[in-house]
């Protein structure tokens, strides 16, 4: 993050070079980092026990509610509790608890030792309902809620195509990706030399792909963060409030139902993250590459990267803590 803000502040244009390499309103730099970050967690993937976590109907059932029911609602009070006089803000924060993540969850999950399987499910998930859902959903939060409320409105049409464009990017090509690359290797060279050699040897492309990220997002709008840091930080607030509440509330409503630690570590992942690229093409696309709403959505990825990075040790200092204590007392029940 310090790398990236330097690099914007040092080199003023290098924000505007890189958003102009773009193909269909997708980064192609950024889809370069997502897609190495992505490419050897959906290699490593049991397909066959992700078949098995399909079944859970109980954690599936959990995912829907946190992301398509309890998230967009959040968003929404918070953006409109904390920027009640920012309408072109508070709709660029919306738009991002719109868009529910089908990319960086991958990454948290693993850093925080989450089920792969269970993360594959529900991203899967995600990008399904995402194609479906979102564009009507946006339409709701920003127009038809807000008049039910008698709140000021946001008028709004969004293109399903852009959706589909942002989910196959980033959630179909490494998925295929991974699943060719795991069939013929496995085929020609059995399971325990690919788990052994290949996946040991592409592991750390995840992290290459993150901190590639990372540097590109923030240089992408260092110059922005350092020329309006009180607009800045009134956006950070609501997003603040959105990731950390909705991990705490899905991870420890995990816990309270008695999933393992690694079932609430994914739900609380997947319900937290968000796909910071759509909500971004969407905003771009529909009021602007200038427009104050689209600044709204480009903050999200800024504020979302350390606040869930932060939330992995939040979750590894509750393994032993919450989880490991509570699957002793009932082994010793049994």
């Amino acid at each position: 993050m310090a790398a990236g803000l330097g690099l914007g502040r040092v080199w003023p244009g290098l924000g505007t070079a890189i958003g102009r390499w773009q193909i269909q309103d997708v980064s192609v730099p950024i889809a370069i980092g997502l897609l190495m970050m992505m490419y050897p967690i959906l290699a490593r993937v049991r397909y066959e026990r992700a078949a098995q976590a399909a079944r859970d109907w109980r954690m599936l059932g959990a995912s829907l509610a946190m992301n398509w029911v309890v998230g967009p609602a959040f968003m929404f009070a918070l953006a409109w509790l904390l920027l009640p006089d920012q309408p072109a803000l508070r709709t660029g924060v919306i738009l991002v608890g719109l868009a529910r993540c089908i990319a960086m969850v991958l990454v948290w999950n693993q850093l925080a030792s989450g089920d792969a399987e269970y993360a594959a499910v529900l991203v899967a998930l995600n990008a399904f309902f995402q194609i479906v859902a979102y564009a009507g959903l946006a339409v709701f939060y920003l127009n038809v809620l807000p008049g039910w409320l008698g709140l000021e409105g946001q008028s709004i049409a969004v293109n399903a195509g852009s959706v589909a464009i942002s989910v196959g990017v980033f959630l179909g090509v490494p998925l295929v990706a991974g699943l060719v690359t795991q069939f013929v290797l496995v085929r020609r060279k059995g399971r325990a030399w690919y788990e052994a050699t290949f996946i040991r040897r592409t592991s750390r492309l995840t992290l290459i792909g993150l901190l590639f990220t990372i540097v590109v997002m923030f240089a992408l709008q260092g110059h922005t963060i350092m020329s309006m840091p009180l607009t800045v930080a009134r956006v950070m607030l609501p997003l603040l409030g959105y990731f950390a509440g909705m991990f705490i509330l899905a991870f420890f409503g995990a816990w309270a139902l008695r999933f393992s630690y690694e079932k609430a570590t994914t739900l609380g992942f997947t319900a937290a993250s968000n796909d910071f690229e759509l909500a971004i093409a969407v905003a771009v696309t529909v009021f602007g590459v200038q427009s104050a709403q689209a600044l709204g959505a480009v903050i999200g990825p800024l504020v979302e990267v350390p606040v869930l990075l932060a939330l992995v040790y939040v979750a590894l200092w509750t393994r032993h803590r919450l989880f490991s204590g509570r699957a002793n007392r009932d082994q010793l029940a049994a």
